[in-house]
């Protein structure tokens, strides 16, 4: 068994100094994770700033309330980011400099067995963020019928194979549960065909239902606008993210929101005269160096996006 990697923040500095820290600003974290993140913003803020963290992992929320018991600046709310509008409304503030969220699963929960994030240990299968809340990946397993779980790892997971890795689950569910990591990973590498180079064939699937299960990407679409909607004119949203489906979630929101609103083509107005977008993408996405990604290997799908608040009318449209 390979030792545990240790946690290491993914793009510090530039995700931090992508949000342009205000020093009496308000700020949020809205993936504390173990605090590398935030620890920075903190060192950046006066006296007068604040920084609100979130997160739903038990593990992170203990380390979260021990460093806002050393500093006031710091507020706690152990629930996933989809809350931010009623958190902020609940905490008294009406609007924020910046926001960053570190998208995903964090190192110390892949490495901690008993968390059933991992196939490479053997152990219950829960895959939660929060095991205090909501249904397992072993329940739902046990529940979901070949449809749903086919559409799952397939959507979620990009795996060519799902349609197998289902029904397969649906026959082996009926003479034995799959509630383990290891039974999981067995049956899916028993129906994979090929395997991609230096991937284990359960990756996409163990994928698939941790992203389904913690409702990910749900949770970003549903924070984004939520977020552009307490921004001051000039804060900023930073957002790494580390699977393409959430980075094409990101990518698409700014690129929304970044342009002018369709108008009808009968509509005779200028370019000059059209309405301000209420935001403004900040530079290219930026991805790790190779320094970092050879110094840490999870951190090479990482992806940053930056956008900054002006001071066009902010309206929820519909998805593009």
């Amino acid at each position: 068994m390979c030792e545990p990697l240790q946690h290491v923040t993914v793009l510090l500095h530039e995700a931090v100094d992508a949000l342009n820290i205000r020093p009496n600003g308000i700020y949020v974290d809205g993936t504390f994770g173990r605090g590398g993140h935030s620890r920075l913003i903190l060192s950046k803020l006066g006296e007068e700033g604040r920084l609100v963290v979130f997160d739903k992992d038990p593990q992170a929320i203990a380390v979260a309330n021990e460093l806002a018991s050393q500093d006031k600046r710091v507020s706690v709310v152990h629930n996933g980011f989809a809350t931010f509008q009623t958190a902020l409304d609940e905490l008294g503030i009406e609007k924020i400099d910046g926001a960053l969220f570190d998208l995903g699963i964090s190192s110390p929960q892949i490495d901690e067995a008993e968390r059933g994030f991992s196939f490479r240990f053997d152990a219950p299968l829960d895959m939660r963020m929060d095991p205090t809340r909501g249904m397992s990946a072993a329940e739902w397993i046990a529940a979901a019928d070949e449809q749903e779980l086919h559409e799952v790892i397939k959507n979620y997971g990009e795996e060519r194979f799902s349609r197998q890795i289902a029904r397969a689950i649906v026959s082996q569910r009926e003479t034995a549960p799959i509630d383990t990591t290891r039974k999981l990973a067995q049956l899916v590498a028993q129906n994979v065909r090929t395997r991609e180079r230096g991937q284990d064939p359960a990756t996409r699937t163990f994928q698939a239902v941790r992203i389904f299960i913690n409702r990910e990407l749900e949770e970003v679409k549903e924070v984004l606008p939520q977020v552009t909607g307490r921004l001051k004119e000039g804060g900023r949203l930073a957002v790494i993210a580390f699977h393409s489906l959430e980075d094409r979630i990101v990518k698409q929101f700014v690129k929304q929101y970044s342009q002018p609103p369709q108008l009808p083509r009968w509509a005779a107005v200028k370019e000059a005269d059209l309405p301000q977008p209420p935001l403004k993408a900040v530079g290219k996405a930026l991805k790790p160096s190779e320094e970092e990604t050879a110094a840490n290997p999870r951190a090479r799908s990482a992806v940053l996006r930056v956008a900054e608040r002006t001071s066009g009318k902010f309206e929820v449209q519909p998805a593009v």
